[in-house]
């Protein structure tokens, strides 16, 4: 009995080992494509800004349509379509999204001075690490505040597409609605990161022959969601820093 309980402890022990193994993979996994969409992003936004020629024709033209409603309608079929679509598939949306936010980003280069624009990009990202640290780590249940937090960003959109349509917002109703949108998004990567880590927890100890399929699925869409936090909270700090 003692040395089929010490095999047992052992096998527990081991399986315990693969499942945190796995989940630093799948972590850095998630981290690293959030990290390589951020410098894909960087790098057409850059280009795009930088080139009056450019500008002209993503602002200048119809396609100004394409990239400031695209992100949202790959989202939604990612949304409504995600157990359906292949790998294949949602990669695609997940590079699509990357390359038209960074074009949309493109005015920044105009708007704002780029003093400002790095500042802006330092304290996302030190506010992006400390929340996604404390979500990773965090024993509290976040799922009934990030239930609340999505539907509040998906309020944020149908303002934002509102005031698009009105022609914009005035000066303090823009300031709050910047202010929401990083106290929403600050949120959602807490949250964000917390649901990632448990995915993987579950699927890992009750997924069945399809489990790798989901989970590489999952990690694409967890870096686009915690990509599209990172890029709300870095707009919006940087519309502040302007107002000031």
């Amino acid at each position: 009995m003692a040395e089929f309980e010490t095999a047992q402890g052992a096998s527990i022990g081991t399986r315990t080992a693969e499942i945190d193994e796995g989940l630093r993979a799948h972590m850095n996994k998630v981290y690293g494509l959030m990290s390589l969409a951020l410098v894909v992003t960087a790098a057409i936004a850059v280009a795009i800004g930088t080139s009056p020629y450019a500008l002209t024709i993503i602002f200048g033209t119809p396609l100004f349509y394409a990239v400031v409603f695209g992100p949202l309608a790959l989202v939604l079929v990612l949304n409504f379509s995600f157990h359906r679509l292949p790998v294949v598939v949602l990669n695609g949306i997940f590079w699509g999204y990357a390359a038209l936010t960074g074009a949309s980003l493109a005015s920044i280069f105009v708007l704002f001075d780029l003093p400002n624009i790095f500042v802006a990009l330092g304290s996302t990202a030190v506010a992006f690490l400390g929340l996604s640290l404390f979500g990773y780590s965090t024993r509290k249940d976040l799922g009934p505040i990030g239930a609340f937090l999505i539907m509040g960003a998906w309020g944020l959109v149908a303002v934002s597409i509102g005031a698009f349509f009105m022609g914009g917002l005035g000066d303090t109703f823009y300031m709050a609605l910047n202010v929401l949108t990083i106290i929403i998004f600050a949120g959602l990567t807490a949250y964000y990161t917390q649901s990632i880590k448990n995915t993987y927890l579950e699927v890992r100890l009750h997924g069945g022959p399809e489990a790798e399929i989901y989970l590489e699925k999952a990690a694409i869409v967890g870096a686009l969601s915690l990509y599209i936090s990172f890029i709300a909270i870095f707009r919006s700090l940087l519309a502040l820093m302007n107002n000031d």
